[in-house]
């Protein structure tokens, strides 16, 4: 086995779920310049994290979307545009097939 690939330098560290109002303090490795005042009086380290077990649904039983990104605006944007030049093109073909029909009707 390869020697010193575990870390070592474990320290306590708060993790905090500001969606929630939920944290917790841990041991971990984890780097960060952020601390809090923690319930016991002292300061520790704090990691900000968007989901946990106070709310990511499997835990709390509820479907709620947590979008921190707008990834999910971005996807119905892209879908309404999509359907808005579908229904530009079936409009363009209509008026082109009535075209068609109109002329052919004028030539008869």
């Amino acid at each position: 086995m390869k020697t010193n690939l575990h870390p070592t330098e474990y320290r306590p560290v708060v993790f905090s779920d500001d969606v929630a109002g939920f944290a917790f303090l841990t041991q971990s490795t984890a780097q960060t310049t952020d601390t809090i005042a923690w319930e016991d009086g002292n300061e520790y380290p704090l990691v900000k994290i968007h989901i946990s077990s106070a709310s990511h649904p499997f835990f709390t039983g509820e479907e709620k979307i947590i979008d921190t990104e707008g990834r999910v605006d971005r996807y119905k944007a892209k879908f309404a545009a999509a359907e808005a030049r579908k229904a530009a093109l079936a409009s363009k073909a209509k008026k082109a097939n009535a075209a068609k029909a109109k002329k052919a009707a004028a030539q008869e």
